[in-house]
């Protein structure tokens, strides 16, 4: 035994003796990007603020009343449910009754413009991993990566490069949601059957007109359920962006923290809820 303590130390030993410099390759990396890539940051926190103002400005300038019947008019074009519009309106009031219009309006913008972002990479990227299975093998540890690695870890560089507000928890929120709609697409354009694909062919479909017209209609409630992932986890990442700034219903959930106010991180967190149930019921899409 005293032989066998002795081998497993000194391998120990020879295991620690050099530390494989996975924290400073990181922050080199991040220091050579601030020294050579200001430029591209500033015009990014430019573009995504620019997007923010705007989608911010929709749900501020009109009446609440007006912004709420407009998302039950929404919820009516996409589900045909009296039943979810009806819950829809009745969810927002309740938003509206309890004085948390103005933060749900900044959480909302968060969400939206993090499901802009995303759908808008995660899908043609989805549709390139589905058509290049070597492409999405390659992919899928950075995807992995992205979900498991802790959310608190993307604030630190989103901090670096864009200062605090609501831009660096628009960031941290994109890198975080980013793997569900490429993974769901990859998924709705791989299970098309292949009959639909070969009977297109046939009837002389480009490989254009066969994504168009057969593979993205077949993939359609797949696409919609990563639009509904996107939009659920970047609502959940609401109280993490208000640890850098940004405005929302997280704000209310930290100040409660921060002063053990149950009153008011019960009303906020139930908020949350309400949003969340809301938005899901609104955009869930099976196939009919």
């Amino acid at each position: 035994m005293t032989v066998l303590s002795e081998g497993l130390a000194t391998l120990t030993g020879w295991v620690t003796a050099w530390k494989i410099p996975t924290g400073r390759t990181a922050r080199a990396a991040f220091d050579w990007l601030q020294d050579n890539a200001t430029g591209f940051f500033d015009a990014l926190a430019v573009a995504l603020e620019t997007l923010i103002d705007a989608i911010l400005w929709a749900f501020r300038t009109p009446h609440p009343l007006i912004v709420i019947a407009a998302l039950v008019a929404l919820t009516w074009a996409v589900q045909r449910s009296l039943r979810t519009c009806l819950l829809v309106a009745a969810g927002f009031l309740f938003i509206l009754n309890q004085g948390y219009w103005q933060e749900t309006t900044e959480s909302l913008t968060l969400v939206l413009a993090a499901g802009i972002i995303c759908m808008g990479l995660g899908v043609p990227i989805g549709i390139a991993a589905a058509h290049r299975p070597r492409l999405y093998r390659a992919m899928a540890p950075v995807l992995d990566l992205m979900q498991t690695l802790p959310t608190f870890v993307y604030l630190i560089p989103a901090i670096v490069f864009f200062g605090i507000g609501m831009v660096p928890g628009l960031m941290a929120t994109v890198i975080f949601v980013l793997p569900a709609p490429i993974r769901l697409t990859h998924l709705g354009i791989s299970s098309t059957p292949p009959e639909l694909r070969e009977a297109a062919t046939a009837f002389g479909a480009t490989p254009r007109q066969r994504l168009i017209k057969v593979e993205l209609p077949w993939a359609f409630p797949q696409i919609m359920a990563g639009l509904n992932q996107t939009i659920m986890l970047s609502l959940s990442m609401v109280v993490i962006a208000a640890l850098v700034g940004a405005d929302g219903l997280g704000v209310p959930v930290v100040r409660a923290l921060n002063t053990v106010n149950t009153a008011l991180g019960f009303e906020s967190g139930l908020i949350i809820v309400v949003v969340a149930i809301l938005l899901d019921r609104m955009l869930r899409v099976t196939r009919r």
